[in-house]
C-alpha cells in the first residue's frame, strides 16, 4: 500500500488539484488545443509542461491594449545528451519553419526551440517524434532529462555504461500515460528504441508499494511528483554534469577490468530558491551509499517513492527533494528509501577528486575514430553576421551524417568521425567563422554560462543570455588592465534566482534581482565542487567595475599558487574581502580604455573618524546594497553636509 502521509490540516497547493483533474495529463490541454486561440489558459499551461512546453510570450513585443505576442518554447528529452543526425537536421529545419530559426542547447543536455506558435505545436511535435525524438517529461513534476558525461570514450567502459544507464533510467521514470500519442499524434505510438526487458521488469514489479499498481501511471499516480526530479550519470572523477546539483547522481564502479559492479549514489541536490525568502536556497547533495548494479533500478524507485510520498505538496516553494534531505538528514532520508528497497544501502565508497572537463576541440574516441567539442556561447546555435554556427552545424551534419551529443556546459560534441574527413570538417566550420581550437576562446567566455531570461522566459527579472558576452568583455578589460589577463574565473548568469545555469556552483555568480540588477555570488570553485555564498545582494551593472577592482586586486596581491578566484573568497572569507574592498581607493585615471597601470591601494592610517555601532552597522549595508566602499558613502555625505554649511 502506498503511504500518502500529507497531514489533513494542510491544504494541498493548486498544481496538486489540476494533476489529479486532468485525467492523465489530457485535460484540459487536450480540449483548448482544438479551440482557435494563441494561447492556452492557466490550467492547461500547467498541463502542456508535462509535454515539453512552456507557454511564453516575447516580452520585447508587450504593448498597451494589445495581445501579448505568445509563443511556446519547446524542449527535448535526450538522455545523456544524444542527438541522432535525423533528429537534428529535423530540429533545424523546425526552428527555421516554426521556430525563431534558432536552437538553444540547455544545460540538462537537450534542445529548446523558441518561437513555435500554438497553431504549429501539434505539427512541431509530431515531427520530433517521428525523428527520433521526444518531448515527453522535458518539464513538468516528474523525472527530467537524464543526464551523463558527454565524451564518446569508445574504450572506456565506464563512459559507455553511463549512457545505457542513463537511457534505461530515463525509460524506467518515464510517463506511461497515453495522453502524449493521443494529443500530438492522434494515438498513433511511434515505434521506438526497444527498451531493456530488466528495466520493463523492475518498472512493473511493486516491490514494498513503491508502485500504484491499478493506475495509469503505476509509479506517479495521479498527482505525478511533488516537483521536478532530476537524475544524472557520471564515472569517477569525470563532474563534467555538475554532480552536486541534482537530485540523484549515480556514479559508475566497476572493477579493474572495466565491468560494471555497482552504482555510488548521491542525492537531495538543487538550485533553485526565491529571493527574500531565506526557508529557499540551493544545496549540495549528500552522499547515500552503494548499490549493486542488479539492485540500480529498485534502488532508483525507492528514492522517488520517497521524494513522491514524503515531499511536499502544499508549498511549492519547499518540493524539491533537496528540502526532504535537509529536513530529515540523511540518516532518516536513508532509512526511508531502505523501507522501500526492502533491503539496506551498503557503505558509499572511496572517489577520486572530481574535475570539470568541457571535452573541447579534437579528440581520439578510442577506437580509431574522432570527436570535436564545439563552443556555443551561452547554448544559442544561430546565424548572426561572420558567425554562422547553425549553418555550418547543419551541413557538417548532413554531409558526413554524424550522431551528437549535447554537453551540460551547453556545447555540442560531433563524433564517429573518420580521421579523412577531419580536414574537411575544419574547412565547413572556419569558412563560417567557428573556432575548432579552444585554446583560441577567451577562457571567460568558455567557462560561462547564462540562462536564455529576456525577452520569452516568463520568469525573468532582468537580461542574462543577451547582457553576458558584454559584462564578460567588461571583466576582460578590467582583469587586463589589472595585469591579469591570464587568469580564468568560471562565470555564471541567470536573470531570476531559479538558477537554470547554475550560478550557485560558479566562482563569479550574476542572479538578476531587478532590472539591470544582479546578486552576486562568490566562492565556488573551478571543478564545481563547493557552494558559491550570497556575497553582494544588488549590483547594479553599471557599478560592475567599481566592485570588482578591489576584489580582483586582493586577489593578485594576497592569492596562493595555483589558487582560482573562486577558492580564494572562500578561504579568506567574506569579512576580509568586504574590508579590503572598503579601504580600497579607485584611481580616477585608471578607468577602462586607458593604459594598464597597477592600481594603488590606498589605507587611510590616519585622519581616521569613529562612529557609533549602530551607525556603523547600517553604513555597512548601504554599502553591500549599493556596490559602494563605506568610505565613498560617508564623504559624499560629509561633502554635502559641509556644502550646506558654507
Amino acid at each position: 500500500m502506498v503511504k500518502t502521509p500529507i497531514p489533513s490540516t494542510r491544504k494541498l497547493s493548486k498544481v496538486e488539484d489540476l494533476k489529479e483533474k486532468s485525467n492523465y495529463l489530457r485535460e484540459p490541454l487536450a480540449t483548448e488545443l482544438l479551440e482557435n486561440t494563441t494561447h492556452f489558459g492557466q490550467d492547461a499551461i500547467q498541463i502542456l509542461k508535462f509535454h515539453g512546453s512552456y507557454q511564453q510570450d516575447n516580452r520585447d513585443n508587450r504593448a498597451k491594449g494589445q495581445e501579448k505576442d505568445y509563443q511556446f518554447m519547446l524542449r527535448t528529452r535526450n538522455p545523456g545528451g544524444f542527438i541522432p543526425s535525423q533528429l537534428y537536421l529535423t530540429l533545424d529545419r523546425l526552428s527555421e519553419e516554426y521556430g525563431n530559426k534558432t536552437l538553444r542547447v540547455t544545460t540538462r543536455q537537450g534542445f529548446q526551440m523558441h518561437g513555435v506558435l500554438k497553431k504549429n505545436l501539434k505539427a512541431a511535435i509530431s515531427a520530433i517524434v517521428e525523428n527520433m525524438g521526444s518531448t515527453l517529461g522535458a518539464c513538468g513534476d516528474l523525472n527530467r532529462n537524464v543526464m551523463a558525461p558527454p565524451a564518446p570514450f569508445k574504450n572506456r567502459p565506464d563512459y559507455q555504461y553511463t549512457w545505457e544507464y542513463a537511457n534505461n533510467i530515463a525509460d524506467l521514470l518515464k510517463p506511461q500515460t497515453g495522453a502524449y500519442y493521443e494529443i500530438w499524434l492522434d494515438g498513433e505510438k511511434v515505434i521506438s528504441a526497444e527498451e531493456a526487458p530488466e528495466v520493463k521488469a523492475a518498472r512493473q514489479n511493486n516491490k514494498n508499494g513503491t508502485l500504484f499498481p491499478d493506475k495509469e501511471e503505476p509509479l506517479y499516480g495521479e498527482h505525478y511528483m511533488p516537483r521536478k526530479f532530476k537524475c544524472c550519470m557520471t564515472v569517477p572523477g569525470d563532474n563534467s554534469v555538475d554532480i552536486y546539483t541534482h537530485d540523484v547522481t549515480l556514479v559508475v564502479m566497476t572493477n579493474e577490468s572495466g565491468e560494471l559492479e555497482g552504482f555510488n549514489i548521491l542525492a537531495g541536490g538543487g538550485l533553485g530558491r526565491t529571493h527574500n525568502k531565506e526557508e529557499t536556497f540551493p544545496r549540495m547533495s549528500d552522499p547515500i551509499g552503494y548499490v549493486d548494479k542488479a539492485d540500480v533500478y529498485d534502488v532508483i524507485k525507492a528514492i522517488v517513492a520517497t521524494q513522491r510520498d514524503y515531499g511536499d505538496r502544499t508549498d511549492r516553494r519547499h518540493a524539491r527533494m533537496k528540502y526532504l534531505l535537509e529536513d530529515w538528514g540523511v540518516d532518516k532520508f536513508r532509512t526511508q528509501v531502505e523501507d522501500y528497497f526492502g533491503k539496506s544501502i551498503q557503505p558509499f565508497k572511496p572517489l577520486p577528486e572530481w574535475k570539470y572537463q568541457d571535452f573541447l576541440g579534437w579528440q581520439e574516441q578510442g577506437d580509431g575514430k574522432l570527436f570535436i567539442g564545439i563552443s556555443v556561447e551561452n547554448g544559442r546555435i544561430k546565424d548572426e553576421g561572420s558567425f554562422q554556427l547553425k549553418t555550418a552545424l547543419r551541413k557538417v551534419v548532413e554531409q558526413f551524417d554524424l550522431p551528437m551529443r549535447l554537453t551540460p556546459n551547453h556545447n555540442v560534441i560531433l563524433y564517429e568521425i573518420e580521421p579523412s574527413q577531419q580536414e574537411d570538417i575544419n574547412r565547413i566550420l572556419h569558412e563560417h567563422g567557428i573556432i575548432s581550437d579552444p585554446e583560441e576562446i577567451d577562457p571567460l567566455t568558455r567557462y560561462s554560462m547564462a540562462c536564455p531570461a529576456l525577452p520569452t522566459c516568463g520568469l525573468a527579472i532582468t537580461e542574462s543570455e543577451r547582457i553576458l558576452p558584454k559584462v564578460i568583455d567588461r571583466i576582460r578589460t578590467l582583469l587586463n588592465t589589472l595585469e591579469m589577463g591570464e587568469e580564468k574565473i568560471v562565470i555564471r548568469m541567470t536573470g531570476c534566482p531559479n538558477g537554470c545555469a547554475r550560478p550557485y556552483m560558479a566562482e563569479l555568480g550574476f542572479v538578476g534581482i531587478t532590472p539591470e540588477t544582479y546578486q552576486i555570488w562568490l566562492g565556488g570553485d573551478p571543478n564545481q565542487t563547493q557552494l558559491a555564498q550570497a556575497y553582494q545582494d544588488k549590483l547594479p551593472l553599471e557599478n560592475l567595475e567599481t566592485f570588482l577592482e578591489p576584489l580582483f586586486v586582493y586577489f593578485k596581491q594576497d592569492k596562493t599558487p595555483e589558487e582560482s578566484f573562486g577558492q580564494f573568497c572562500q578561504r579568506v572569507g567574506f569579512d576580509a574581502l568586504r574590508e579590503f574592498s572598503s579601504t580600497y581607493q579607485l584611481e580616477s585615471d585608471q578607468k577602462m580604455n586607458k593604459k594598464a597601470t597597477k592600481p594603488r591601494r590606498v589605507r587611510k592610517n590616519q585622519n581616521r573618524v569613529s562612529v557609533p555601532d549602530d551607525m556603523f552597522v547600517r553604513l555597512k549595508k548601504a554599502s553591500e546594497d549599493e556596490g559602494r566602499p563605506m568610505n565613498q558613502i560617508v564623504t559624499e555625505a560629509l561633502e554635502a553636509y559641509l556644502a550646506q554649511k558654507s
